[in-house]
């Protein structure tokens, strides 16, 4: 994610004096960096989980597992 991306969703959100405040989007950069850590980590066990049922499944199983957050 770019520091533009960041600061279009954060305002998209609703955080449009984001911009106004000192410091503000170094803030909100380093919380999207946190936030899609976490992201990652919860996919990256949704496609373990996914694999150790049987190991047959194809990307688009991967993609919708994740997608949903379920495992089938």
């Amino acid at each position: 994610m770019t520091r533009e991306e960041i600061i279009r969703m954060a305002r998209e959100a609703g955080i449009g004096w984001a911009g106004a405040l000192g410091g503000m989007d170094d803030f909100l950069e380093h919380f999207a960096a946190l936030v899609a850590a976490h992201e990652r980590e919860e996919c990256a066990k949704v496609c373990e989980k996914l694999w150790t049922i049987d190991g047959q499944h194809t990307a688009d199983e991967f993609a919708a597992a994740i997608r949903t957050r379920e495992v089938k």
